[in-house]
Formats: structure tokens, C-alpha cells, sequence
């Protein structure tokens, strides 16, 4: 089964972006998944092909239409499409590795890419869309966002990681930070790969690295092991 991707924005050009390059790009090339374009523009229905409007209550900038933004969904999300509906916006659940591996597990995703103050909530609502952040910050439009979902959903599509093990020991697939990596040379301004790394005692190397993934968890992310 193929992994489809639609994404709904008023900049179809910075797709696929990051996505047509390395593993997500050989991918695509190859046909483990599928991207397409929706522009939102091309619901409207004025000369002007206008998709926003000023907010009701007053205040600064714009919002994406609930008429405009319901004819793209419907179009890109016909009755019997499985896949969910997602909106990229700052205030929606955060992303996690978790949510990532539910999608990579599934038929794909319809992918609405907020621009303005946001969204009117009403097409929120009635066409079901899930609020997806992948940060505590704004960005200009939820294309990057997008990118940056779909980045982390392909690369756990059968076929995509040459070495599935890889996957496995990433940060937060085991609810923490990664352990520290080291390669050749041996030694690099002074400082050697430590020892046990060295040793050829796989269970000691085992030990040392959920050690090592605990303190660094600790120390950055106390949040990941339930501190404060």
C-alpha cells in the first residue's frame, strides 16, 4: 500500500522542498509514497481569487475562509478517503513519535497548511481537521511544518531506512534521548571514544548507552521521565 500524502497551501512551489532529497526523495522516486498538490486559491471564487477575510471581533491581520477552505478539503478529501485530515498550526496537539508511527502505519494524510491569523474554526469543525504543532513557536505558514511531519512520517515506510535498527534506538522511540554516537578516528583533539565502546562486550555497551540516554534525558527533557 502506498503511503498518500496530500498537501492543501497557497504555495504548491515549496513542495516537494526538502521531500524530493534523500531517503524521502528516493522514496518518492521509487513510489513507496505519493505526493500531491492542492492550491486553495483555486477554490475562490472572485476575480481576485480571494481566500481571506478580516476577523470578525476586529484585530490585526486575516483568516483563512471557511467557505474556500471547505471546497479545497472536500475536493482533496472526497467521502470514503480514510486518510485524516490535519491542520498544521501552533496551537494544535504536539507532534510526537508516537502520533508519527500511527500515521506511517496508515493509508496516508490530507495535510492543510494554515496561512494568517489561522483558520476559520467553523470548517475546523465540521470537516473534522486534527491541530498538529511541531513546536512552541510560529512560523510564516504550516508548509515547513508540513515538510517536517511527513519527513518524520516517511522515513518509517517499509523499504525507506536501510537499517531498521537505526530507527529503533532514535530519540524517543524508547521514551528518551539518544545516547551520545562516536566513529574514527580513535582519538580527535585529545579525546577518545571511551573505552567501553571499544571493548566488544555488547551487553556492557548496552548498559552504558541506556545510561548514558538517561542522564542526557535527565539533564535536557526531565519532562520525557515524568520530572520536573
Amino acid at each position: 500500500m502506498t503511503f498518500r500524502a496530500t498537501v492543501l497551501t497557497l504555495y504548491p512551489e515549496m513542495f516537494p522542498g526538502t521531500l524530493g532529497l534523500s531517503l524521502a526523495g528516493r522514496a518518492l522516486a521509487e513510489g513507496t509514497w505519493s505526493l500531491d498538490t492542492v492550491q486553495i486559491r483555486d477554490f475562490a471564487t472572485d476575480r481576485h481569487r480571494t481566500v481571506d477575510d478580516t476577523p470578525a471581533g476586529g484585530g490585526a491581520g486575516m483568516v483563512l475562509k471557511a467557505d474556500i477552505i471547505a471546497k479545497a478539503v472536500d475536493h482533496a478529501s472526497p467521502e470514503g478517503d480514510a486518510r485524516p485530515r490535519l491542520l498544521m498550526s501552533p496551537r494544535g496537539k504536539p507532534l510526537t513519535q508516537a502520533r508519527v508511527r500511527n500515521l506511517a502505519a496508515g493509508p496516508g494524510a490530507v495535510i492543510l497548511c494554515g496561512r494568517f491569523e489561522g483558520v476559520d474554526q467553523r470548517v475546523i469543525d465540521a470537516r473534522g481537521l486534527e491541530e498538529v504543532s511541531i513546536g512552541d513557536y510560529v512560523l510564516s505558514g504550516g508548509e515547513i511544518a508540513a515538510q517536517v511531519l511527513l519527513d518524520a512520517v516517511v522515513r518509517l515506510l517499509p523499504g525507506v531506512m536501510g537499517n531498521l535498527a537505526s530507527g529503533e534506538e532514535e530519540s524517543f522511540e524508547s521514551g528518551m534521548l539518544e545516547h551520545p554516537h562516536y566513529t574514527r578516528p580513535a582519538e580527535f583533539e585529545g579525546m577518545a571514544i571511551p573505552e567501553v565502546l571499544t571493548s566488544g562486550n555488547h551487553k556492557k555497551i548496552a548498559e552504558w548507552r541506556r545510561a548514558q540516554a538517561l542522564e542526557l534525558t535527565r539533564a535536557r527533557r526531565p519532562d520525557l521521565l515524568g520530572e520536573k
